[in-house]
């Protein structure tokens, strides 16, 4: 994860969370997955964070954010976090299912995009401890302490530093 800046490329920050399963190594094998996407690097891993399912039953997430320096369009980034999922199981029975592996875009440079297939910044980001803490973590300055206090009800607590879990 060096500081080099790929020609052409924006920063990509993707949520990923998983709750069924090995989680911790479908994390693992995902932040793999990113880097090896064409002209894309990882940049950089917040600490792992457990956090209560919002909106959902079952087991806690497993939950993580990574910034990806790539050189793919908006879509075929999305396309591309789907095949991840897909290659790790993940099934959509219905909306807030439990998981083997959730990759969400959440920012794409500085693009607003919203689109049928494509929303970005993610619509509910800001309303999400397991995002908003993991960001804040990477990126201070860009979570305020109000929107940090308006997720503080969501159960969620830091697991291990990225060097302790990230590999």
């Amino acid at each position: 994860m060096s500081p080099s800046t790929l020609a052409g490329a924006a920063s990509a920050w993707i949520g990923l969370g998983a709750n069924l399963g090995d989680a911790r190594t479908a994390l693992q094998n995902a932040l793999r997955a990113l880097a090896a996407l064409p002209g894309s690097r990882l940049v950089q891993v917040s600490s792992l964070y457990r956090s209560a399912p919002v909106d959902a039953g079952g087991p806690d997430y497993l939950n993580v954010v990574a910034e990806l320096q790539t050189a793919l369009a908006p879509l075929d980034l999305l396309h591309a976090l789907q095949a991840i999922e897909l290659a790790a199981g993940r099934e959509r029975p219905y909306r807030n299912a439990p998981r083997t592996l959730d990759l969400d875009l959440l920012l794409y440079g500085e693009q607003s995009i919203d689109g049928a297939e494509l929303t970005v910044p993610h619509p509910r980001m800001w309303q999400r401890a397991f995002v908003l803490l993991p960001l804040a973590e990477l990126r201070p300055g860009w979570v305020t302490p109000a929107q940090l206090q308006a997720v503080a009800a969501q159960a969620i607590e830091r697991v291990d530093a990225p060097a302790d879990w990230a590999g």
